[in-house]
């Protein structure tokens, strides 16, 4: 079968785009003038020229030459694994990886922390002047026609989709998290945790920089774990949470060994500039605070928290005081039981709001744990805010972080955040 190791070598071929998202758009946009293309999506109706897997899609991707994956589209499905038999099946951001200097790149991936840690670490660059281009996840697909990468660093956030697909490893990599996550794409969590280590294996090896929550001996001789920072670096930022503490050290870190800036040096100019940085949406993100009666309830927005291990990050950050907590969303199978014996074992008063079929699991595992517990389910998100206005009564956090993803009601997490914003920003006012 045709194996390609880079977009050059698709000039003139036919070339299947499998998933018609963000990445499979830039895909497409890429090689528009240079292949001839067959798109195929498992959605109906997005366009004219789109075709749909179950019509007659599959069958037009194995008659390509190549077929590029969208991350989105797991290669455990059983249609996938049929097609791999016929053409070979990669990813757009594999052949850009094959062609990219991989001296230039500095990949970020984890449970949690991987859009946080890809902005402090562009952040980082441009504090000591250099110029960085934050890509991936984050924001554009590096192989976007529209961007001009041609100079500068550039930092790269990789999920556990991705990471399975890559065959070469950027220069150096920085691993926030390891948890459990996306079960329904992986599977299992085997399958997770190993997919999203493989990019660690792959060779040459990166030099790995890891959290110092993660097991050392996942990883080789090229890997240096890192201790939460503690020159008050994270606090200048705006950045609330011990996992953010960590983050910020990991970005230190790569920074550092991709330029030869001693961490110091680069953690005294970075504060320098502090105010320019703006923490990303999503992320513990207080949205603003209502006083009713001489009490206060902040809002916080937490909505990127798509599976447990964030979630549990985050209810530490509030230990005392009254919680109001919105959870659930799209049931992907993960395990919950960690973050129900986090909110079951949490001494101050707490109300768990739950949405949709993950909410319905959690607060059934919730109950389990604490009949005691104030829990109550609301049919969407707005609902569920209201709710937790009102058990807020005498001040303090409603907390949206759902530890589920989005999609049974929300194209994906940011429009939730907007959402959540939206409808406590009404409250507020």
């Amino acid at each position: 079968m045709f194996r390609p190791t880079g977009f050059s070598d698709l000039a003139g071929k036919r070339v299947g785009i499998f998933g018609y998202g963000i990445e499979g758009q830039a895909a497409a946009a890429r090689l528009a003038q240079h292949a001839e293309l067959v798109i195929v999506d498992d959605a109906a109706n997005i366009g004219p020229e789109i075709l749909q897997t179950s019509l007659g899609g599959l069958e037009a991707l194995a008659a390509c030459d190549v077929v590029l994956k969208s991350p989105g589209v797991s290669p455990y499905r059983s249609d996938v694994e049929e097609l791999a038999k016929s053409v070979i099946v990669t990813s757009a951001l594999n052949l850009w990886m094959s062609e990219v200097d991989r001296d230039r790149v500095i990949g970020i991936t984890g449970t949690k922390g991987k859009s946080t840690t890809t902005a402090l670490t562009a952040f980082f660059f441009n504090a000591i002047g250099e110029k960085a281009h934050a890509l991936g996840n984050i924001g554009v697909p590096p192989y976007d026609p529209s961007i001009d990468i041609s100079e500068g660093w550039l930092v790269l956030e990789i999920s556990s989709f991705q990471a399975r697909d890559l065959e070469s490893a950027p220069s150096i990599l920085a691993l926030t998290s390891l948890g459990s996550d996306h079960l329904d794409w992986h599977g299992s969590l085997e399958n997770y945790q190993r997919d999203k280590l493989s990019i660690t294996r792959l060779l040459p090896a990166p030099t790995i920089f890891f959290a110092s929550s993660i097991e050392s001996s996942k990883f080789g001789e090229t890997a240096t774990s890192v201790e939460p920072d503690t020159s008050g670096l994270t606090e200048v930022l705006g950045l609330l949470g011990q996992h953010n503490h960590s983050n910020v050290t990991l970005a230190l870190s790569v920074v550092s060994r991709a330029t030869g800036v001693d961490v110091k040096d680069i953690t005294t100019k970075a504060k320098a500039v502090a105010e320019s940085f703006t923490p990303l949406p999503g992320r513990l993100t207080e949205i603003g605070k209502e006083e009713r009666a001489g009490l206060v309830t902040r809002y916080i927005d937490d909505g990127l928290a798509t599976a447990a291990l964030p979630t549990i990050a985050a209810l530490s950050v509030f230990p005392e005081g009254d919680l109001a907590l919105i959870a659930g969303g799209f049931d992907r199978g993960i395990d919950y039981e960690p973050l129900v014996e986090v909110i079951a074992s949490r001494t101050a008063r707490t109300v768990v709001i739950t949405m949709g079929e993950a909410g319905s699991r959690i607060g059934a595992l919730v109950h389990a744990a604490n009949p005691d517990l104030q829990l109550m389910h609301a049919s969407d998100l707005r609902s569920a805010v209201e709710l937790a206005r009102s058990s807020m009564n005498r001040g303090g956090v409603v907390l949206f972080s759902p530890a589920a993803p989005s999609f049974d009601h929300f194209k994906n997490w940011a429009e939730r955040s907007a959402a959540f914003a939206k409808y406590a920003n009404c409250l507020i006012k």
